[in-house]
């Protein structure tokens, strides 16, 4: 399992020492993987997302036993005709940020980590902190001073110290790296990391084996830093290396309009994020003025032939109240998803006849509205 540098290239030893390359680009991870048995591993008696070890990073068997809460094998959820949510929400603690964590904790429990950082809007350090508890890793979490104090609650619950930081979520990150490089503890970053997209990817994963070895026409994927469609735009690619599938689906990348540097970028033509002027958001979990991999996220899209949609605070409200009354309860930035395929389905009415997934990726209880 090695590192690949994303601006030089360079090829390096995964090492927990270092964080992103001497060049100053991010890491990419490279290791030898098979294809998963889908028409084995969608009767599997183990519904959890290391039922594809074969397609995951190696790691041994033992260490993953003793990290594992089950994390995975989410159902779908009839949201309407022609419309599906995933419930990632059902995962131990109660988001996706689960499926990346676990797969990161494990890695860093084999490399010996014992002390990590991580800063996060709420759901990925909660995740990260979950399971270094398990496992015994010390976990330090940096996270905006106004997130919501439930998921607060969740983290130091867990036993992590938790630092509130004023600002914006850059200026969160920006803590977090500076205690870092003045600690040397081992930065667990789900934007940094690849070794999170690996968890991530098998959101694809799954929906490949519910819809009986094919996939849905549509994908609305949350957009902020990315962990979701990064691990989404990973696993289309081996998908489609593996002679699995032939064609994309359309994805439909959402962002909240009071927070659209990507969005914004798409529009203009350009693979450079630029950072936008913005205002709070209820979609916590999206509002990255600055995302680190935003070129990166910008050239999935345009490989994967996706489009962008905004949604407004008004709409976002709106979806989380509609999902509520179907009975699914989701925190607010879960419901921009939902906004953002309406927001589509009004700009293209023809996109209501195609099969469409929306994920469900936290439950209410987490939102502090």
């Amino acid at each position: 399992m090695r590192y690949i540098c994303t601006g030089c290239h360079k090829e390096q030893p995964v090492n927990p020492d270092r964080y992103r390359c001497e060049c100053g680009g991010l890491f990419s991870l490279s290791f030898d993987k098979t294809a998963p048995d889908f028409s084995q591993t969608a009767h599997a008696s183990d519904r959890s997302l290391w039922k594809y070890a074969n397609a995951l990073p190696p790691i041994d068997p033992q260490i993953v036993h003793e990290t594992t809460m089950g994390e995975g094998g989410t159902p779908l959820i009839s949201l309407g005709t022609h419309l599906w949510g995933k419930a990632d929400y059902y995962m131990p603690t109660l988001s996706f940020k689960d499926r990346g964590a676990v797969v990161l904790v494990a890695a860093m429990r084999s490399m010996g980590v014992h002390q990590c950082v991580i800063d996060s809007s709420g759901n990925a350090a909660t995740a990260v902190a979950a399971y270094c508890t398990r496992v015994g890793i010390g976990c330090e979490v940096f996270v905006p001073a106004h997130t919501s104090a439930k998921k607060i609650e969740q983290i130091e619950a867990h036993g992590a110290e938790v630092h509130r930081i004023p600002g914006t979520r850059e200026d969160t990150a920006d803590a977090a790296i500076a205690h870092v490089e003045k600690t040397g503890a081992f930065y667990a970053s789900h934007i940094f990391n690849p070794l999170f997209w690996e968890g991530t990817k098998t959101y694809l994963y799954e929906l490949f084996e519910q819809f009986g070895g094919a996939l849905p026409d549509l994908l609305v994927l949350p957009v902020g830093n990315g962990t979701l469609l990064m691990g989404v735009a990973l696993a289309l690619k081996e998908l489609k290396e593996w002679g699995l599938v032939d064609r994309f689906p359309l994805v439909i990348a959402v962002q909240a309009a009071n927070c659209a540097p990507l969005a914004a970028a798409y529009l203009a033509g350009s693979v450079v994020v630029h950072e936008v002027p913005s205002q709070p958001t209820l979609a916590e979990g999206i509002a990255s003025a600055r995302p680190a991999r935003g070129a990166e996220i910008l050239q999935a899209m345009h490989h994967m032939g996706g489009r962008f949609v905004t949604v407004t605070e008004e709409e976002i409200l709106a979806s989380r109240d509609a999902l509520a009354r179907r009975g699914v309860y989701v925190e607010l930035t879960s419901a921009a998803n939902h906004a953002g395929y309406l927001a589509a389905l009004r700009e293209d009415g023809q996109l209501g006849l195609l099969d469409a997934v929306v994920p469900l990726c936290g439950a209410g209880l987490k939102s502090a509205h």
